[in-house]
């Protein structure tokens, strides 16, 4: 299995702060990671150096044996890092069409001329990215809402639409940062049921940031532990919440604190 996305030695500081310490792990192809850890670990801030929003201090990140290290967030997300924001941070105005058709920008490659008139290549162009984004929407059982503004949507839906338009960017590592917050637990397993299906059939790698355990066990085939921005374990579930440094810093220390396994969500 050939290894998609590498961390190597990152650092993440702000002033006196360090959010991220000298902290190193992979994602392999067609793998599905879980990046957990209490409250203020250093998470998001490991996705935010992985996607450009935050300039690690040191170390270095890197798709597919690629450096990303200085390059631009729209130069990253070109590159293959798809990014789905915990509060969906979708385009409230538009509809879920075109809230997805955001994520083909970069395959219309045109000027607002040619956009306006909608003619010649850009029609051919917009016609095949819109055939795409319907694809999408099948995938994600949206028809009933694709063209209803995205802020008129339930908190559940929105949160689908996000990593819909993330996937409509077709990347080659897909970044998920706890994308069950603030959901019903009928909501968390048709959204476990979706990343099952990215994972299963289409292959993409994930790194998913998550605070609900049961999911995690359920799901992840790694995990990745932080504890105050540096990494304490890595390994499978079972592995992981065997590790008394987790049971201490995230799980507890009885036992009764590790959700058992149970069969993975279909």
């Amino acid at each position: 299995m050939s290894v998609a996305l590498e961390v190597d030695r990152v650092r993440v500081a702000f002033g006196g702060l360090t959010a991220v310490n000298d902290v190193s792990f992979t994602v392999d192809s067609g793998e599905l990671v879980a990046l957990i850890g209490p409250n203020g670990a250093g998470k998001t801030a490991m996705l935010n150096a992985i996607s450009g929003i935050y300039r690690p201090a040191s170390g270095d990140v890197r798709l597919e044996g690629k450096s990303l290290r200085g390059m631009a967030v729209h130069h990253i997300a070109v590159a293959g890092i798809g990014r789905a924001f915990q509060h969906a941070e979708l385009f409230a105005g538009l509809t879920v069409v075109d809230n997805l058709m955001v994520g083909r920008h970069r395959q219309l490659r045109s000027n607002v001329f040619a956009q306006a008139a909608f003619f010649g290549s850009y029609r051919r162009r917009e016609i095949a990215q819109r055939a795409v984004v319907e694809d999408i929407i099948d995938f994600f059982e949206l028809e009933r809402y694709r063209h209803r503004p995205v802020d008129s949507l339930p908190f559940g839906v929105q949160k689908v639409v996000g990593v819909a338009r993330a996937l409509c960017m077709e990347p080659r590592v897909l970044l998920l940062d706890e994308p069950s917050s603030g959901l019903t637990r009928q909501e968390k397993e048709d959204f476990a049921r979706f990343m099952l299906r990215i994972h299963h059939d289409r292959g993409l790698p994930m790194l998913w940031v998550e605070h609900d355990m049961q999911m995690v066990m359920d799901l992840a085939d790694r995990l990745v532990v932080l504890d105050y921005g540096t990494k304490i374990a890595d390994g499978t579930p079972e592995e992981v919440t065997q590790d008394p440094a987790v049971r201490l810093a995230y799980l507890g220390i009885g036992d009764e604190a590790v959700p058992a396994p149970r069969p993975a969500l279909t």
